[in-house]
């Protein structure tokens, strides 16, 4: 069994927690998530199974949109309402510039993550140093928000959705917000609605989950990564590139662009992997045969 389910994670597990319900149906060992959703969050989780994992890293490479609730007034130790209150602060902050605020995070900005984050320092996860009640300085890189939506604001709470690039914190753009605003913020609820090509409507809930449902619902390794274009290649192009050499035929190189990743097929339809071509050809960069 190999391939990629969409699973729709509920409030209360964690990422490895679907993973080990799915390893116990399954009786597959190699299964692995494709970006942390924490307990207070839920949403669209996929799930990639045996030969699967080979894609983990394409899979979170992709875009997120996530809807989420942010109280105002309010930030805690974990920028989330689980944690403990750190402060408190009335707010007097208009409509308008709630508005203003939440819109200038768009584009390519510089973010801190939480110190209540799986990122390591130093062999270090930042949460087991927030446990032991140690607090370091987190350097700032860089994330995109391509596009926030305010939905309802309802003060102290604000509802928006937001389309965003791999590695962005939505508990740090809420704390960032109430900064802002000079107030304080706190996310207070959070669902992942769409990860790349996965997305809510189409996602298995976790109690839907059988033998049965889990095969029908298991999406090929290929078809996962349709976001890449594809290409076809000869018989000879087919045995150079599994055996990990460079093609430089030309006619096959006037089809394809410098730099860009294509799902990588022999004309018999067999999948083969993702290959990138630079100056010197065409070479697979994952073998998925």
């Amino acid at each position: 069994m190999n391939g990629v389910l969409n699973i729709y994670k509920p409030v209360g597990m964690t990422s490895f927690d679907v993973v080990r319900v799915i390893k116990k149906l399954t009786g597959i060992k190699k299964v692995g998530h494709t970006g942390t959703l924490d307990p207070l969050a839920s949403g669209v989780l996929p799930i990639c199974i045996g030969k699967g994992t080979k894609i983990v890293d394409y899979i979170m490479s992709d875009f997120k949109i996530y809807k989420s609730e942010l109280k105002l007034g309010i930030t805690t130790d974990t920028y989330d309402r689980e944690g403990k209150t750190v402060t408190t602060k009335g707010v007097v902050a208009s409509n308008e510039n709630i508005i203003s605020s939440i819109n200038s995070f768009k584009g390519n900005i510089l973010q801190v993550p939480p110190m209540y984050s799986a990122i390591k320092v130093k062999g270090k996860k930042l949460y087991e140093l927030a446990r032991n009640g140690l607090e370091i300085e987190r350097a700032a890189r860089p994330v995109t928000i391509y596009d926030i939506d305010i939905l309802e604001i309802n003060v102290p709470y604000v509802s928006f959705s937001v389309k965003c690039s791999k590695g962005t914190y939505i508990r740090s753009l809420c704390y960032d917000i109430g900064e802002k605003l000079n107030c304080g913020a706190t996310m207070w609820k959070l669902e992942r609605i769409q990860s790349g090509r996965f997305h809510k409507d189409s996602a298995l809930k976790l109690e839907d989950l059988n033998e049965s449902t889990i095969e029908s619902h298991l999406i090929p390794i290929d078809e996962a990564l349709s976001t890449y274009d594809k290409i076809a290649v000869n018989e000879g192009a087919e045995k150079l590139l599994c055996n990990g050499v460079r093609v430089g035929d030309r006619k096959l190189l006037n089809e394809i662009q410098l730099n860009k990743l294509y799902r990588i097929y022999a004309y018999d339809g067999k999948f083969l992997g993702l290959g990138l071509r630079n100056n010197a050809g065409l070479k697979l960069e994952k073998l998925l045969l």
